[in-house]
């Protein structure tokens, strides 16, 4: 069978990022600066959107607007900011559309004073909880779930806003960690399944930091990090930083196997492991798993470098720099022409001929999506010299969704869901296609915790067949 190539779909072979979280607790520091200096190591998480909101005791003021940090965050808008704490989002749109009313984090005002939250991650019931609210007479401004889980807190019973928190999470379904933001404190709270990363962190002498990732928290200097837990809650206030009841974490957690595959940056730890080590040792299973006679070893950057290390130390073959990558880019917008299509990718790679001329290459890559971006490249690295061109995968193929707060596409997008290895391999132009097992990739992350691989098996940890598969379901 040949395959064609589908112009209704973007060119990312990757899936997309998630939401980053940054909250900083510290009076008489300025929070919101170092707010944005943590949010600016989790910018990878997502580039649609940021917000920053911080607390002076009295009300919460916040700033946010479309578009990456740098250019949404001046030094006049941050004088803006001044306060105790502050809460910082990144977004990624995965339930509601990129527009400015999904902007995170959300403020409201309640009964018990002022209130805002970030959120990262998927709430798989959040259509229920949705009419639910709206039944009761509560107005929503946004088309996003993040939302719903703010006016479910801002009307539940208890005295503080822990119990709150405790007294709600029991109803919501499927992935968060979050942030919650009131006059005084800070509340970080993780799903008992653990699908999405949540680190803590304390900054000698002054206060307390929270993040979706543990670069984030080492860029600011915090000392003790360490991860929530599925199901905990953690306050950081007045009080110092302490422990609060939560749920009971499930018997079989979930955590995201793609946090060690592609989205955490290499610096980070998840669940007690270093990033980068984990990416090189896939590397090396994948080198003893699909092994080929080649002259050089290749990265697609940057997120595939450590894999492709990993399988040349492996391979005792030559490690090269065969692309670079212009990270100044955004993604690839569809292109109403062929010749611009290609265009687009060269904006985004170009190939090094004088390390690819006359040489059979291993392209290594952490993972194929839609298998656009696959193609283009090894036409690229053909087209300036090599021989031949061997594709290697740093992770099983992509076979179904997540509705876990990634953004992989739909059952049709996903190439591997409709084609086999073989039929890949000729669609993408390789002379060899090999992708690395399942059981390659867990002996790889070599961990005792229960992790959620759905989008490689479709067997998903709760219920998903009542879900809408688009993330703009609540938008008519």
């Amino acid at each position: 069978m040949t395959l064609e190539l589908d112009k209704s779909l973007p060119f990312s072979d990757n899936p997309k990022e998630e939401c980053g979280i940054m909250g900083v607790y510290g009076p008489g520091k300025d929070v919101a600066q170092m707010c944005l200096f943590g949010l600016l190591s989790l910018q990878h998480r997502g580039q649609e959107a940021a917000g920053i909101s911080v607390s002076d005791t009295k009300q919460i003021n916040y700033e946010k607007g479309m578009g990456l940090l740098n250019s949404v965050f001046t030094n006049e808008r941050l004088q803006t900011l001044k306060g105790i704490n502050a809460l910082g989002h990144t977004r990624y749109s995965t339930t509601g559309s990129s527009s400015t009313r999904n902007i995170q984090p959300y403020v409201i005002e309640t009964a018990h004073g002022p209130l805002a939250l970030a959120h990262n991650g998927n709430i798989t019931n959040a259509a229920q909880l949705r009419e639910e609210l709206l039944a009761k007479g509560v107005g929503l401004t946004s088309f996003s779930d993040s939302e719903v889980l703010l006016m479910m807190i801002a009307g539940a019973k208890g005295n503080t806003w822990a119990e709150r928190i405790k007294n709600t999470m029991p109803k919501w379904e499927g992935a968060f960690s979050l942030v919650f933001q009131s006059r005084t404190g800070l509340y970080a709270v993780r799903d008992p399944w653990g699908f999405r990363p949540l680190c803590i962190g304390y900054f000698p002498d002054w206060g307390y930091a929270v993040a979706s990732e543990t670069c984030a928290l080492n860029t600011l200097g915090c000392i003790n990090i360490r991860e929530v837990m599925p199901g905990e809650i953690v306050v950081m206030n007045y009080d110092g930083m302490n422990s609060a009841p939560g749920m009971k974490p499930k018997k079989k957690t979930a955590f995201c196997t793609f946090e060690h595959v592609y989205f955490s940056r290499a610096d980070s730890e998840w669940d007690g492991r270093s990033i980068n080590s984990v990416r090189e040792r896939m590397g090396a299973e994948l080198a003893r798993e699909a092994p080929v006679e080649a002259d050089v070893v290749m990265a697609v950057p940057s997120s595939a470098i450590p894999a492709a290390i990993g399988y040349a130390k492996e391979s005792r073959i030559v490690y090269t720099s065969g692309l670079t990558k212009n990270d100044y880019v955004g993604r690839t917008f569809i292109q109403p022409t062929d010749e611009l299509r290609q265009l687009g990718i060269r904006l985004k790679f170009n190939a090094l001929p004088y390390n690819l001329e006359g040489e059979r290459v291993i392209l290594v890559d952490d993972s194929i999506v839609r298998g656009n971006t696959s193609r283009a490249l090894v036409k690229l690295i053909r087209d300036s010299g090599a021989k031949e061109v061997h594709v290697r995968v740093s992770s099983p193929p992509i076979v179904s969704p997540c509705f876990m707060g990634v953004d992989m596409g739909s059952y049709d997008e996903l190439i591997a869901h409709r084609y086999s290895t073989e039929e890949i391999r000729e669609f993408i132009g390789a002379d060899s296609l090999h992708y690395l097992t399942i059981d390659g990739m867990m002996k790889a992350i070599n961990s005792k915790t229960t992790y959620c691989n759905a989008c490689f098996t479709g067997e998903y940890p709760i219920d998903v067949k009542t879900l809408s598969r688009s993330k703009l379901k609540f938008e008519g």
